[in-house]
């Protein structure tokens, strides 16, 4: 809504310029000249209008680095033909000489800011220019990874100090779970509005709800949806869900997998090595018997079918390691 008073502002501004504009014209002008006056500064603002509408994404750091830059090239050739001033008085084209020195300048301290913007750090309000560090980049959370709820622990050990983005899109997708009719659905939404109740109420942790609408998202699916708004805000998608971890590594984004995670902090186990088991429940070949580990790793156990509720002495013969998680082989001791 802003934007659309701004831009009526705008052109009603730019019909403003133009009548003050026909007012200092002669009178023995043509009767046509007014109107072509009005014509032109209208349709150069509308044409500004419309360049501003398909232009949706623009970069603050770029555009101040543009302002800057035109700033200080007017700043140092004021200073400059200051200076110079009783050079220049020799010259009848003294003030052609200007605009040219103004013009490069212009340029040169625009091309240094734009090429430099990420080397330093100014600040004014409302404007900030960082060096681009990866551990700026938010993450993007999707429904799955509040749902499962360890991204809340992750975050409280300290490992990521990232800020975290959760979409307004996503979250409406979590409250419509969370108002499922079947028990099950309704129970995994509660729990994800529990989690990120728990990851708001943390003074350390820097959640916020990315109620922006971007015109490419009109019309995608969720999980394309989160890749998008990832590209956009140059972040990376928090996931558990294995399909959207495909998909964004098709679009390019970066991905943190919670599963991938949790398989590289498992303990490991190397073929002859011994530890104790209990066997919960028979496995699918003849003589399998199946236990867990307290992280959740299955162990089949060659040998343990006829031993089930028994804590065993196993030996490891091997390991199976996929995206879905770890499979341990045993046999008894």
């Amino acid at each position: 809504m802003a934007l659309i008073v701004l831009r009526l502002f705008f052109l009603l501004c730019a019909g403003g310029v133009s009548a003050i504009i026909n007012t200092s014209l002669d009178s023995g002008s043509s009767a046509y000249l007014p109107w072509m006056n009005f014509i032109i500064i209208m349709g150069l603002a509308v044409g500004m209008v419309i360049f501003d509408i398909y232009l949706p994404r623009k970069r603050i750091d770029t555009i101040t680095s543009i302002y800057f830059g035109v700033l200080v090239g007017v700043l140092l050739t004021y200073i400059l033909t200051i200076a110079a001033a009783p050079f220049l008085d020799q010259f009848s084209n003294a003030n052609h000489i200007r605009l040219v020195l103004g013009i490069c300048l212009c340029y040169l301290c625009t091309s240094v800011l734009l090429q430099t913007k990420d080397d330093f750090r100014f600040l004014i309000p409302y404007v900030e220019f960082v060096r681009e560090v990866k551990g700026f980049k938010p993450l993007i959370l999707d429904t799955s990874v509040v749902i499962d709820g360890r991204i809340a622990d992750l975050v409280a050990t300290g490992v990521f100090d990232n800020q975290l983005i959760m979409p307004r899109f996503a979250l409406s997708e979590l409250q419509a779970i969370a108002d499922s009719s079947d028990k099950l659905r309704r129970t995994r939404g509660r729990r994800g509005l529990d989690v990120l109740n728990r990851l708001r109420a943390d003074e350390n942790v820097d959640l916020q709800i990315f109620d922006r609408e971007l015109p490419e998202l009109a019309g995608q699916t969720v999980d394309l949806k989160l890749v998008l708004l990832a590209k956009h805000l140059e972040g990376k998608v928090v996931t558990g869900d294995f399909n959207l971890n495909k998909v964004a590594k098709v679009q390019g984004v970066p991905v943190i997998n919670l599963n991938e995670i949790s398989n590289a902090l498992r303990p490991v186990f190397l073929p002859d090595e011994k530890f104790r088991l209990r066997v919960i429940k028979p496995g699918e070949g003849p003589e399998q018997g199946i236990g867990y580990l307290d992280d959740g790793t299955m162990v089949v156990v060659e040998g343990g079918r006829n031993r089930i509720g028994q804590e065993l002495d196993v030996r490891v013969t091997s390991t199976l390691q996929t995206n879905a998680g770890k499979m341990i082989f045993t046999k008894v001791d």
